[in-house]
């Protein structure tokens, strides 16, 4: 018997594959989409061979900049994303942390310059396999 999709296809955006299931509806948040006007399928508790459940979002006419890729990045560094033109994958990206992040992670020194002056916080990647992080105000590292 052969496989069937369990959820449409796409036929131009990105495709958000193999999250973990639990963080389905936090990337959801992180990446604003439910404020898209353009459809939006997650997928939840879908079987995995790799991750045993997966969760997927496919998101029509929407390709995604460098910093949304960040903001993913920091809570779930291994999901793939997949480009979709012309119902066709026409690139493969995994996701990876960059070496410095910008605005999206909370400083947690509540007496951090950014905690209290109107200015993006920034923070320097120490290890990417911990996911351990550094303010480049205070210097509180920081485990996400």
């Amino acid at each position: 018997m052969k496989d069937k999709l369990q959820v449409a296809a796409l036929e131009n955006g990105t495709v958000i594959d193999h999250i973990p299931s639990e963080l389905v509806f936090r990337i959801v948040d992180l990446l604003g989409l439910n404020n898209l006007q353009s459809s939006v399928t997650i997928g939840y508790n879908l079987q995995s061979r790799k991750i045993g459940r997966k969760g997927i979002i496919k998101v029509a006419d929407k390709f995604f900049t460098d910093e949304e890729i960040s903001r993913l990045s920091v809570v779930a560094p291994n999901v793939v994303l997949n480009i979709i033109r012309g119902y066709d994958v026409v690139e493969k990206k995994t996701v990876t942390m960059p070496d410095e992040l910008h605005g999206i992670v909370r400083c947690p020194n509540p007496k951090c310059i950014c905690n209290n002056e109107p200015m993006q916080t920034f923070f320097h990647v120490i290890n990417k396999e911990t996911r351990t992080l550094k303010c480049h105000y205070c210097e509180k590292e920081l485990h996400v």
